[in-house]
């Protein structure tokens, strides 16, 4: 009795191995097709994301009323700045305190969008704080101002620190840019 056990059991795994193989196959394929799934869904999300976002800031900052305020560094051996306040008509729009990281990569010639927002049509008057160590490692506070117009379109502006040699004293100059 137990070799008829023996041999019903083995004609039953013998039988049943090509299905156990194929129910595994088709486990392995659904799997496969769940991750690549899943990875198509994570690209759309991506890609939604980007597109949401475009599309947040043409609604919140329309081209027509956009200004933008960049700050540069020329040489900085007579200043190291500390942080830099905006106000654009009495208002404060921007405060920024830099750390060594961010000054070193302004001295290599990098250049910082340090404000980004809307303006109405008109004119308007752009203060900025320069805070830092001027000459001789003394405490440095400095302003420069501009009044500017804003017209429809975006307004790029521009707040350089550059060193005057022949002074021995750091310029601050704002320009817009054309």
């Amino acid at each position: 009795m137990k070799r008829a056990w023996q041999i019903l059991l083995i004609t039953l795994l013998w039988v049943s191995a090509p299905v156990i193989a194929a129910q595994q196959a088709a486990a392995e394929r659904d799997t496969r097709s769940l991750d690549d799934n899943v990875q198509a869904l994570k690209r759309d999300v991506l890609k939604l994301n980007r597109e949401l976002f475009q599309l947040e800031e043409a609604l919140l900052f329309p081209t027509n009323t956009q200004v933008s305020i960049f700050l540069s560094l020329d040489i900085g051996k007579f200043f190291d700045l500390d942080s830099v306040q905006i106000k654009i008509d009495d208002k404060n729009v921007s405060n920024y305190l830099y750390t060594q990281r961010e000054l070193a990569s302004l001295r290599r010639g990098g250049v910082q969008r340090i404000y980004f927002g809307n303006l109405r049509a008109g004119e308007h008057e752009l203060v900025a704080f320069f805070t830092g160590l001027g000459p001789q490692g003394r405490d440095y506070r400095r302003g420069a101002t501009l009044v500017f117009e804003k017209q429809a379109g975006p307004k790029y502006i521009e707040l350089r620190i550059r060193d005057i040699k022949s002074r021995q004293q750091p310029e601050f100059v704002v320009k817009e840019w054309e």
